[in-house]
């Protein structure tokens, strides 16, 4: 029964990271939670794949007290392994497109979003745990009721790109830098992830539970 649910929660966390990767490159403003990982990392300028993963284990304590539910198998995945994918695949990508063209990067941005969506709903429709920040938004839609989930993931994108750039200014970044981590495509996924995860909930992530569904009760009933 779970086979098809640690699958989508692995090729989720791998995707993530992917995503990641293809924002770096676009230099057009990473995810909300990358951009609070930026203003981050100017703080404390370890390795990305480290830096990630210290986060998460304090995000961790969240779930821990507030539901428990949202943590297992993919949200160790995705705290061990996403942050260094994302070094991998960026480091992989800067190789092959040293100075990437505005054409290229919008690529990348699309390219990103996209991945980004579709990961988020991979994994945390497989109900094996989700990431520590995709918990908080989960939480606040389906224990604490506050509104939609669409809406809950608007509020804390929103947070995390309003911590994140005030973090960078306060350690004496560049104004000018501020674009390539909080920019169009940081807006793009503050204002769309939300609705767009749960367009890809319906139309990919629940389909292919469904189908695991059938596919056991007609094993049983042969």
């Amino acid at each position: 029964m779970k086979v098809r649910r640690i699958f989508m929660s692995i090729i989720g966390v791998v995707i993530c990271g992917i995503s990641v990767g293809f924002f770096k490159l676009a230099a057009f403003g990473v995810d909300p939670f990358q951009c609070l990982m930026s203003g981050l990392n100017r703080l404390f300028p370890i390795s990305f794949g480290t830096l990630y993963l210290i986060v998460n284990i304090f995000l961790l304590f969240f779930s821990l007290i507030f539901d428990r539910r949202n943590v297992g198998f993919a949200t160790f995945v995705n705290m061990f392994l996403l942050g260094y994918i994302t070094q991998f695949t960026f480091d992989i990508l800067q190789v092959i497109f040293i100075e990437p063209s505005i054409l290229i990067r919008i690529i990348s941005l699309v390219i990103g979003l996209f991945l980004i969506c579709i990961s988020i709903s991979l994994y945390s429709t497989a109900k094996l745990g989700v990431s520590t920040y995709d918990a908080i938004a989960i939480t606040m839609a389906e224990k604490w009721h506050i509104t939609k989930f669409q809406y809950c993931r608007m509020i804390t994108d929103f947070v995390c790109v309003i911590t994140g750039i005030s973090i960078f200014l306060l350690t004496k970044g560049k104004i000018s830098e501020i674009p390539t981590f909080a920019g169009v495509g940081t807006i793009i996924t503050a204002f769309f992830m939300g609705p767009m995860i749960e367009f890809f909930n319906v139309k990919v992530s629940r389909p292919l539970l469904r189908e695991e569904v059938c596919e056991i009760s007609e094993s049983s009933k042969a």
